[in-house]
């Protein structure tokens, strides 16, 4: 189910907020993240000072830069009104304003500020979203809530801060939303076509493209 966009929302596509560290440019030796708005490089494997202490799990190439829209911060409000929910609380490299799961395709590329990147995958929540929230149904209301967000891989190194303009510059031929690869993976369609599609994603993993293939033959 795609829920509403909330009133209030003007749809323009710009950086809200960018948490990283001081680090300048992007290194694989970056200390881990430190929610700060100043300006810096991304680079190949991940932005600057967000340098994803387990790579096994998260970082690389295809999760290089993670992004969530601030459209959805007014829905977890409602649903955590206790919780404090700056900018970044779920763990987002950029809080992103204008690009959502159902309107952004895998393959798409993006450029943000000078930076310029490509949708890769849905996020699929790990157990450290129940550390951060505290809360041992958070996984499962972050599925509920549809909102996974997106990940990136970098295609040319550039700065991004924020107020960083965001323009889609280029869209994958196959229309693949992020939304329909979550809708895939959690069992919520079985659509054939769309399963075809998904498959000839180039700059979907390969990860994904094989199960999803397991699924498409079964």
């Amino acid at each position: 189910m795609i829920r509403p966009r909330p009133r209030g929302f003007k749809v323009c596509h710009r950086i809200a907020a960018r948490h990283a560290a001081h680090a300048e440019s992007i290194s694989e030796s970056n200390p881990p993240a430190a929610e700060s708005d100043a300006r810096d490089a991304n680079a190949h494997r991940n932005l600057a000072g967000d340098r994803q202490a387990d790579l096994s799990v998260h970082g690389g190439p295809d999760k290089a830069v993670y992004a969530y829209p601030a459209e959805h911060y007014p829905y977890w409000r409602q649903e955590l009104p206790q919780a404090e929910l700056p900018w970044g609380v779920f763990g987002e490299n950029l809080t992103t304003e204008g690009l959502w799961e159902d309107t952004l395709h895998i393959g798409d590329r993006v450029r943000i500020g000078s930076a310029l990147l490509v949708v890769t995958q849905p996020r699929v929540p790990c157990y450290k979203l129940t550390i951060r929230f505290d809360r041992d149904d958070m996984i499962k209301r972050f599925i509920a809530s549809h909102f996974s967000g997106y990940y990136f891989a970098v295609a040319e190194e550039g700065q991004v801060a924020a107020g960083s303009p965001i323009e889609v510059v280029d869209r994958d031929p196959n229309s693949v939303k992020v939304s329909d690869i979550s809708r895939l993976y959690y069992g919520e369609t079985n659509d054939h076509e769309l399963l075809e599609r998904v498959l000839n994603v180039e700059a979907l993993p390969e990860g994904w493209r094989e199960h999803l293939r397991q699924k498409a033959f079964r």
